[in-house]
C-alpha cells in the first residue's frame, strides 16, 4: 500500500474517476482539477502533493505551457505527464522541464501505480537528502553559533528531545552553554510559547532554595510577607530549567523527587499541594555519576532527572567554531559599544586557534567584549582571562588553584606573591582564610569557589553567614 497526496489533472471525467479510484484503492489521497486553471489555483493556494498526474491536453491550456510557467514546482512535486498521441517529442519536452516520466494513453494500472510509486519514493529520498544538506550545513541554531559536527549532533539532539515531555539532563564545562540549550529545547518543542523559568541552585542559599523553587505562603517564616508562587507554578504549562543541580541540597532533594513523581507543589507553609504542568531540564558542570558514588546526589533523583543525558562539548573540542562565534560576538559587540565593525588582527586569530578557552564560550565573551571596549578599532587584538589576570598581577606569576602554593615551605600560604606564616593559627582561622582566598580567586563567585575546594557551595554560604553573625572583623593572618 502507498502513502502521499496526488493531484490527478485530467478533463475527461470517466478517465479522472479510473485514475483516482485506481490511487486511492492503493492507499493514496487523491485529488482532481479538470482543466489547468484549477490546477493553478491549487498549486498556489499552498496545496501541497507529492505527485501531479498531469495531462498534456487540456481544455483551456497546453499542459507544456502550463508546466513551463509554474516555476518550482517540479522541485516541490514530481511531475508525471501523461499524453494520448504518443508523440515521444512531447515527452522529451516534458522532461527538459522537469516532469519526473510520462504515460501514454490508455494507461495500465499496474504501470501507473509502479510510476507514481516510484515518483513519491523518488520525492522522498530527495526530501531527505535536501534535510541532511541543510543540517550539514547548519552553523547557526537557538543561540548557538558554530557548525561543527559536535554541535550539529547537539541540534539534531535538541530538536529529537523538544517534542517530548521527558526530563533532559544536560552535562558539560562551565560556560559551554547550558542554559542556552535548555531554553533551544524549550523553543523547538510544543511549550515555545509558555514561561521558560530558570533556577540557579547554587546562587540560592540552601534556606531559600526550597521557597523559590516551590513559593511559599504569607508569614510561612520570618520575612515571608506576602504569599510566593515559586519558579515550579511560574512555569506552569512551560519548562522549568534547574541549573547547577548538584549543588541542591540533599535534603531538598528529596522533595524535589517527590515533586517530580506526583506533579504536585506544595508551597512552604500551605496545607494542600497543587498541581503543575512543567518539563524539567536540569544541568551541571560536574560529573553527576561521581556526586551520586560520593553521596552528595541521590541516586534515585540521578536516574529520575537523566531520562534524556545531552552533553555539551567544550570550545576547544570544536574546531573552527572558535573563530566563528569570535566574530559573531565582534559584530554584536562593536554594534552595542558604537565602535566601527571591523576585524581581528592577525595575532588575534592565531591566538583563537591556538589558546584551548578553558572557561569555553563565556571567557571567548569575555574576551572579544574586551577587545572592543578597549580598542578603538577597526583591528582588534585579543587578550585571554589568563593574560588580563597576569597583567592585574604586575607580572607576576599566576598563584596556583590551590590555596597552599608551596607544600615544601612548611605552614605558609601564597597571597599576591608573598607567603604568609599560618604557624600560629587555628585550624579554624586557617580553613577561613582558605575559603576567603578561593573565593576571591573565584571572583566572589561562590559555586567556583566550591568546586575549587572539592566541597558543597552551601558549605560556604552557611560558613559565610556564621563568619558575618560573629564580631570577629577579617579574617586573621600573619606576614612572613
Amino acid at each position: 500500500m502507498g502513502s502521499g497526496r496526488i493531484l490527478v489533472v485530467e478533463d475527461t471525467p470517466s478517465l479522472a474517476l479510473v485514475y483516482a479510484r485506481q490511487l486511492e484503492h492503493a492507499g493514496y489521497e487523491v485529488q482532481v482539477a479538470d482543466n489547468g486553471a484549477a490546477m493553478r489555483g491549487l498549486i498556489m493556494s499552498g496545496g501541497t502533493f507529492d505527485a501531479v498526474l498531469l495531462d498534456l491536453q487540456l481544455p483551456d491550456c497546453d499542459g507544456l505551457e502550463l508546466l513551463s510557467g509554474m516555476v518550482g514546482m517540479t522541485e516541490r512535486t514530481k511531475v508525471i505527464v501523461v499524453t494520448s498521441d504518443g508523440s515521444i517529442d512531447r515527452a522529451v519536452q516534458a522532461t527538459k522541464l522537469g516532469a519526473y516520466d510520462f504515460l501514454v494513453k490508455p494507461i495500465k494500472s499496474d504501470r501507473l501505480l509502479t510510476t507514481v510509486r516510484n515518483a513519491i519514493d523518488h520525492m522522498a529520498l530527495a526530501r531527505s537528502m535536501e534535510q541532511v544538506r541543510r543540517e550539514n550545513e547548519r552553523d547557526t541554531f537557538h543561540g548557538f553559533v558554530g557548525g561543527s559536527p559536535c554541535m550539529r549532533a547537539v541540534y539534531r539532539s535538541i530538536e529529537s528531545v523538544a517534542q517530548s515531555r521527558a526530563t533532559v539532563f544536560i552535562t558539560g564545562e562551565s560556560g559551554t552553554g547550558k542554559e542556552v540549550a535548555a531554553e533551544a529545547i524549550h523553543l523547538s518543542g510544543p511549550r515555545r510559547d509558555k514561561p521558560f523559568i530558570a533556577v540557579n541552585c547554587g546562587a540560592i542559599p540552601e534556606a531559600l532554595l526550597e521557597s523559590e523553587l516551590f513559593g511559599h505562603r504569607k508569614g510561612a517564616f520570618t520575612g515571608a510577607i506576602d504569599n510566593h508562587a515559586g519558579a515550579a507554578r511560574s512555569a506552569d504549562g512551560g519548562t522549568l530549567f534547574l541549573d547547577e543541580i548538584c549543588e541542591m541540597d540533599i535534603k531538598l532533594q528529596v522533595k524535589l523527587l517527590r515533586f517530580l513523581q506526583t506533579g504536585l507543589v506544595q508551597p512552604v507553609g500551605a496545607s494542600t499541594p497543587q498541581p503543575v504542568d512543567v518539563r524539567v531540564v536540569c544541568a551541571t558542570n560536574r560529573d553527576p555519576m561521581r556526586e551520586v558514588v560520593e553521596g552528595r546526589f541521590r541516586e534515585d533523583l540521578f536516574y529520575r532527572l537523566a531520562v534524556i543525558p545531552l552533553h555539551l562539548p567544550p570550545l576547544r573540542e570544536r574546531g573552527d567554531d572558535v573563530e566563528m562565534i569570535a566574530r559573531a560576538f565582534l559584530r554584536r559587540f562593536t554594534k552595542e559599544e558604537g565602535k566601527p565593525a571591523g576585524r581581528f588582527d592577525d595575532a588575534a586569530l592565531a591566538f583563537l586557534r591556538k589558546y584551548d578557552w578553558p572557561g569555553n564560550v563565556r571567557e571567548l565573551q569575555n574576551a572579544v567584549r574586551r577587545a572592543v571596549v578597549l580598542n578603538p578599532g577597526p583591528v582588534y587584538p585579543l587578550q585571554s582571562h589568563g593574560q588580563v589576570a597576569a597583567s592585574m598581577r604586575d607580572g607576576r606569576p599566576a598563584p596556583v588553584d590551590h590555596p597552599f602554593a608551596n607544600p615544601s615551605a612548611g605552614s605558609s600560604v601564597r597571597e599576591n606573591g608573598a607567603v604568609l606564616d599560618i604557624a600560629g593559627l587555628t585550624l579554624e582561622e586557617v580553613e577561613r582564610l582558605a575559603i576567603e582566598r578561593a573565593i576571591k580567586d573565584a571572583d566572589g563567585n561562590l559555586p567556583l569557589a566550591a568546586r575549587k575546594l572539592g566541597v558543597n557551595s552551601s558549605t560556604l554560604y552557611r560558613k559565610r553567614e556564621r563568619w558575618e553573625g560573629k564580631a570577629d572583623g577579617e579574617a586573621p593572618s600573619k606576614a612572613g
